[in-house]
């Protein structure tokens, strides 16, 4: 017989259950109600700093402002580059309800081309409403008085001004000052491994060649900062606080710009380049480079087309052909070999030769190596081959020294390196020997490679600025400067001159050997059978020179050379290289003449006018002041 629960027992149960129940939803309320407070007392006061600190970096932003680019002068105070204002018409998406409409109503008051226009296009789907994109750069100033009274007309529409690089003097500085353009992203993988892209948040240009990119850690100086509040668009609302750039600083060069434009009109549409340098610390007083380009063209963006045609001239007037055109330095070289050959006792002060007008490889029966003169110049000592430039006797010369002792001779002097100077832009060239001759051409040197090295032709190359260099060398007798461009820097009105190391010297040389090769370059201008005596006829002062030829196009054992008949691209290079005045040099020009012929007859009246230039019309402004 089964028994009935009792009502009471069951709603005990129920009850209970109940109960447990609740306490259980009751425990895990209070659970979750003690978490959530230990959450928010871990935010509000564990972790406040650093929300805090989220806040702002959401609240606050710091804007980098763009430094002012350093001035760049030469050495009398002329200025070489500076930083104009500019002006571009720029629009704001989110002020402008109809953007076609308003640049159609622009285009009745100013040109805008298609292409202005897609740039702008363009700009304006990688930039944010609120912010202003350019649609029209480098306003003129018509162009501004025109939008300025019109601007009524256009709400959301503005013009503003930047600060660009310009260069006063176009074309005849390029290849020493280069030029500044837009950062690329090469430019940015370069900065940030240099851990210097911090202070190129705000700059926009970035110096790219010549004295513009060497110096630019000193030319673009140190961003400032301003922290702006922003809403939750990032549109700023108001600046908090403004820490202003520190300018670069100012360069001043060694450059005299008027010799440098009086160079520049003397080389006129030739190709070459002129080198002067001060032969007591080997500062660049002028670097003359032709063809040439305006630089000012980068600046601003180069068209594609514009600078494909210059990629295509066969001109090539984007080399600095002062320290990037390599020739063979040709009989230039003469006197430094000379130096060595008497320092080595190959030869005497008193060694005298016999010149046939042929020079032969003893005990061989190979093609003879010529003499410039074909007759010859008979019975000649050191100081008159230097002067009549006697190819056989330093065909001799080469033979008893060999390549090892003249290579190394050589590069004593700066021939194979790199000189020194003070921009990216140079080229080591070639001063030749046994293991370079191995690595290149997988051959040995031979015996009759040698020979026209020593007048300065075979594997041998040299830039114009490492001859103007090597002259320095032995106008100093032994002294090695670097050449530079930079005299000091001016930074807030306070003047730092710029040092340069000099480099180990050519010691233990007899001061008598270093006065036979100058002296037979005296007797170059100014002796009875000097190669560029007539360019040097009837001068008021005394130099020292030495002229060259430097085959470009090789003739056939029974072949004549005849300019004449030869494509002009084939014809000599024209070299000089030589000092003013002789006693006290204040001046050393170097140059070369790319296809323009013999050296003494080309470089030599050039070197004429610039001495001209340098000692007389000095002192015709001194006297005249």
């Amino acid at each position: 017989m089964k028994h009935k629960r009792s009502p009471i027992r069951d709603h005990q149960a129920e009850s209970s259950l109940f109960f447990r129940r609740a306490v259980v939803a009751f425990g895990g309320i209070f659970a979750l109600v003690g978490i959530l407070l230990f959450n928010l007392y871990n935010i509000q006061v564990e972790d406040h700093d650093d929300y805090i600190t989220r806040s702002n970096d959401n609240r606050i932003k710091v804007v980098p402002v763009a430094p002012n680019r350093g001035l760049i002068y030469d050495r009398k105070g002329k200025l070489l580059a500076e930083n104009r204002p500019v002006y571009a018409l720029e629009i704001t998406p989110e002020q402008v309800k109809d953007i076609p409409e308003t640049i159609a109503r622009l285009q009745d008051i100013m040109p805008i081309s298609e292409r202005e226009i897609a740039s702008f296009e363009r700009d304006k789907k990688r930039t944010r409403r609120f912010n202003a994109v350019a649609l029209k750069n480098q306003l003129s100033e018509e162009e501004v008085a025109i939008f300025s009274a019109n601007q009524h007309k256009f709400p959301g529409v503005e013009i503003k001004g930047y600060l660009k690089r310009y260069y006063p003097y176009g074309d005849a500085l390029t290849h020493v000052m280069g030029y500044v353009a837009k950062i690329n992203d090469k430019d940015i993988a370069r900065l940030e491994r240099e851990e210097r892209i911090s202070n190129y948040k705000a700059t926009r240009d970035i110096g790219k060649l010549g004295i513009e990119r060497f110096y630019e850690g000193e030319l673009h100086g140190t961003a400032g900062y301003q922290e702006v509040e922003v809403n939750s668009r990032g549109r700023v609302i108001r600046t908090l606080k403004y820490v202003p750039p520190e300018p670069g600083k100012d360069l001043v060069l060694n450059l005299d710009i008027d010799l440098q434009l009086y160079i520049r009109g003397i080389m006129g549409d030739r190709r070459g380049a002129v080198v002067v340098l001060d032969p007591k610390d080997s500062s660049v007083l002028a670097m003359v480079s032709t063809p040439s380009y305006d630089p000012n063209l980068f600046v601003h963006g180069i068209s594609g087309p514009d600078y494909r045609a210059l990629l295509n001239d066969k001109n090539r007037p984007l080399v600095n052909r002062a320290t990037l055109g390599i020739y063979p330095p040709a009989s230039t070289v003469k006197p430094f070999i000379a130096v060595a050959a008497l320092e080595e006792k190959v030869v005497t002060t008193n060694t005298t030769r016999n010149d046939p007008g042929y020079w032969r490889l003893p005990n061989s029966k190979t093609r003879p190596f010529r003499d410039w003169l074909a007759w010859g110049h008979g019975r000649v000592n050191l100081k008159q081959s230097i002067e009549e430039s006697v190819d056989t006797f330093f065909y001799q010369i080469a033979y008893d020294m060999g390549i090892d002792r003249i290579s190394s001779w050589m590069s004593r002097f700066g021939f194979g390196d790199y000189t020194g100077i003070d921009i990216h832009e140079e080229s080591k060239a070639n001063m030749p020997t046994r293991e370079w001759k191995m690595a290149r051409y997988r051959k040995p040197w031979y015996q009759g490679d040698t020979i026209p090295v020593g007048i300065g032709q075979g594997y041998w190359t040299a830039t114009p600025m490492q001859l103007a260099k090597a002259t320095t060398v032995l106008v100093n007798k032994g002294k090695v400067n670097p050449p530079h461009l930079l005299m000091r820097t001016i930074n807030e009105g306070v003047q730092e001159q710029a040092t340069f190391a000099p480099y180990p010297p050519i010691e233990n040389v007899k001061d008598k050997y270093w006065s036979t090769a100058l002296e037979g370059m005296r007797l170059v201008n100014h002796g009875k059978k000097g190669t560029a005596r007539r360019a040097f006829a009837n001068t008021p002062y005394i130099t020292g020179g030495k002229s060259g030829t430097a085959q470009v196009f090789g003739l056939g054992e029974d072949e004549e050379y005849n300019a004449d008949e030869l494509a002009e691209h084939l014809r000599d290079h024209a070299l000089y290289t030589g000092f003013a005045p002789f006693e006290d040099p204040v001046a050393v020009v170097s140059m070369v003449l790319e296809n323009a012929g013999g050296g003494s007859s080309q470089g030599g009246p050039i070197a004429r006018r610039i001495f001209d230039h340098i000692l007389l019309d000095k002192d015709n402004e001194e006297k005249t002041q």
